[in-house]
């Protein structure tokens, strides 16, 4: 008689591995750290490094952020902490999260008597992001921060961003992308910090530049910009070279071309936190 053929067993998909928690580690050289189109540290090299614990398949996150800076209020450093909730549907990914500035050290700028600076410029920023990846070829996307104390002053502040990356596709990890803002600042409440009132201008800023990642290092060589006059730029930052030299100019808001190197890792590709 002829043979029953035999029975192939089938076995349920096992699901998706979940990495219920991560470390991403980011280490990051530039020629100058450039924030929205304003020099941090007057035009010279910065250092900076951040560490992000990440939770739930990056669905929650928070971290610390790092940088060295040459400002106003002469502050040993920039210390930023920020957390937050990233969920994910398809291409579409939102970030909903809060990060307040640290400058630990600070002091007023007070030239001749006169104060120019709050004694403390700490402030915090709610943020929400929303951005759309094609294909990984292409991703958008769209960005607001809002504080309710910009710098101390007691101005709100906003800021509002649309972005754009798209990966070349004749060589792998090679990448141009841009940005372009608006900065809507409202006027101080405090004015006891400045010599007389002042209205804090609003302003654009745009960025555009090309990226090479190869393995864990990325180079970015970008170009930044800003619509804001020299006199303009001082009002904003006070630059206490537009102080001494009475100009009442900064050059902190001028175009600038902006060269970085970054390492970056996460503790689960080297087998830490491996998914389970």
């Amino acid at each position: 008689s002829a043979r029953a053929p035999e029975k192939t067993a089938i076995s349920a998909p096992l699901p998706p591995a979940i990495t219920w928690i991560d470390a991403a580690i980011s280490v990051k050289a530039l020629t100058d750290y450039n924030f929205r189109g304003i020099s941090q540290t007057d035009r010279r090299p910065a250092g900076q490094a951040s560490v992000e614990l990440q939770f739930y398949d990056n669905l929650f996150y928070a971290g610390v952020f790092g940088s060295n800076v040459d400002l106003a209020t002469s502050p040993t450093a920039e210390i930023d902490f920020f957390a937050g909730i990233r969920p994910k549907f398809g291409p579409v990914t939102f970030d909903f999260g809060v990060i307040p500035y640290y400058y630990p050290s600070e002091k007023a700028f007070i030239f001749q008597g006169a104060q120019f600076t709050p004694r403390n410029t700490e402030y915090t920023e709610v943020v929400g992001k929303v951005s759309y990846n094609y294909q990984d070829k292409l991703t958008v996307g769209a960005n607001v921060f809002y504080a309710w104390d910009w710098l101390g002053v007691g101005a709100d502040a906003t800021y509002a961003s649309v972005t754009a990356k798209y990966n070349l596709p004749f060589l792998e990890g090679l990448s141009v992308s841009g940005e372009f803002s608006r900065y809507w600042i409202g006027t101080p409440n405090r004015s006891i910090y400045f010599p007389t009132p002042i209205s804090l201008p609003d302003y654009n800023y745009w960025n555009a530049g090309v990226s090479y990642t190869y393995k864990n290092l990325t180079a970015d060589l970008r170009y930044h910009d800003t619509n804001l006059s020299k006199t303009e730029c001082y009002t904003l930052t006070a630059d206490p070279r537009g102080t001494f030299s009475g100009s009442g100019r900064s050059k902190w808001c001028s175009p600038s071309v902006v060269a970085s190197l970054s390492f970056d890792i996460t503790a689960s590709s080297i087998g830490i936190f491996a998914p389970k």
